[in-house]
């Protein structure tokens, strides 16, 4: 089966999920999240509550799914009507200036405001449709569990009876904005690359014999060092289910997950430089963020409602670029600050097609947005890392083609990382 594209046959559909009923449902003012990465049994999902009214409205009010958010009246009819143009934001800032060591020297500056976007900046010969995709898979099993490799330097595993993850190189978003970028193997199997962008600055990122990130820092002009993310603590044997139990959130929703069309320029700031909702024992591997939605919901989240997916497709259309200008003039503005900040791109699809189609056509669909960050509006590669969740948390929860729930959204992360 493709990826989103088609209908399913009544056999293959999931049931539609339905609101929790009697004693067992939730309290006022306690939140029940989304369960942890992987499919769920069709008994689990729950039906979208309806989102509080109102100005001001709180969390004294109905229900509501963090992992999951409730489009406005007549999104879902608009959003099923491709033809449908989209409202563009009314404003749309020059990105601001670039301090020295703390901004990607991408080759192409970003234009102002209004100016045209620049080209598609695909590789040659790279897939552009999910069928060139199947077709270029490599699939084999090893000790029961089944591995998956794709062009473009991804890995999806799944173990027997377990979810599917997505894992793709952390270095190929640094080699496009590199003047040079160079590997060594260590002698620990692992290996170290540094990209050196125009101006000589330097991003080193060490792996682990199984490619998994352990450490990434950046080396200025002057020397200085700022190092982005450490997980050298953390063993490759470390669990990464975290029982943190359900969130009880107790600012609005609208604060909560931000909907970026309709947020003012420092809403989006404000989200994005927030503390987590509730307070964590501990500081946490990356990887551990990556797959535990408890904890990522510890941190607010901007959906990006202004770009959308053509199905089973993973391309930003270029003349929708000039969207993603507010987002990327609040990261950079949180950089110029803080410059060893972390922000995660999450990727969605809607529930039609197979898991392994979804899973990644959501993990390129972030990967497309933070290259657009870079190329375009010059937000460092090292500051981003993305991650596909596929058709895990639908917005609008329905097992039919939903353009709004082919989505990207976007956190600041950095909070929930252990620093040595």
């Amino acid at each position: 089966m493709q990826g989103e594209p088609g209908p399913r046959r009544d056999a293959d559909r999931k049931p539609q999920p339905t609101p929790p009923q009697g004693p067992g449902a939730l309290p006022p003012g306690t939140y029940q999240m989304p369960g942890q990465p992987g499919p769920r049994r069709d008994a689990d999902r729950q039906q979208q509550p309806t989102a509080p009214q109102g100005q001001g409205a709180s969390p004294a009010g109905p229900r509501w799914m963090p992992g999951q958010q409730p489009a406005a009246p007549g999104d879902a009819n608009r959003a099923r009507d491709k033809n449908t143009p989209r409202t563009q934001p009314a404003q749309q800032p020059t990105p601001p200036g670039q301090p020295p060591q703390q901004r990607a020297q991408p080759g192409q500056p970003p234009g102002p405001a209004g100016a045209p976007a620049r080209g598609p900046h695909r590789d040659a010969g790279a897939p552009i449709s999910i069928d060139q995709l199947k077709k270029a898979r490599r699939q084999r099993v090893e000790n029961g569990r089944t591995v998956i490799e794709e062009p473009g330097n991804r890995t999806i595993t799944q173990e027997k009876g377990g979810p599917a993850r997505i894992r793709h190189d952390e270095t190929e978003r640094l080699r496009r904005t590199a003047r040079d970028l160079r590997s060594e193997k260590r002698s620990d199997g692992g290996k170290m690359t540094v990209a050196v962008r125009p101006g000589g600055i330097e991003v080193f990122s060490e792996f682990d014999s199984s490619g998994r990130l352990m450490r990434r820092y950046r080396r200025g002009r002057d020397g200085r060092e700022t190092v982005i993310i450490d997980n050298r603590r953390f063993h490759r044997s470390a669990p990464l289910r975290i029982d943190l139990g359900p969130l009880s959130l107790q600012i609005p929703r609208e604060r909560y997950i931000v909907n970026y069309e309709r947020a003012s320029d420092d809403d989006i700031y404000d989200a994005l430089m927030a503390d987590p909702v509730e307070r964590l024992p501990r500081g946490y591997s990356l990887d551990e963020v990556r797959y535990n939605t408890y904890l990522r919901d510890r941190m607010r989240r901007i959906d990006l409602d202004t770009v959308n997916f053509d199905f089973g497709a993973w391309e930003v259309h270029p003349d929708q670029y000039n969207r993603l200008a507010r987002i990327a003039n609040a990261i950079n503005r949180v950089l110029d600050r803080r410059p060893d900040e972390v922000f995660l791109i999450e990727g969605h699809t809607d529930a039609v097609g197979s898991d392994i189609d979804n899973l990644t056509l959501s993990d390129r669909r972030a990967e497309e947005v933070a290259i657009i960050l870079t190329d375009t509006f010059n937000v460092p590669p090292e500051n981003l890392v993305t991650q596909g969740y596929g058709e895990e948390f639908l917005k609008i929860p329905t097992q039919q083609a939903e353009r709004e729930n082919r989505r990207v959204a976007v956190r600041r992360i950095t909070p929930l990382l252990a620093r040595d």
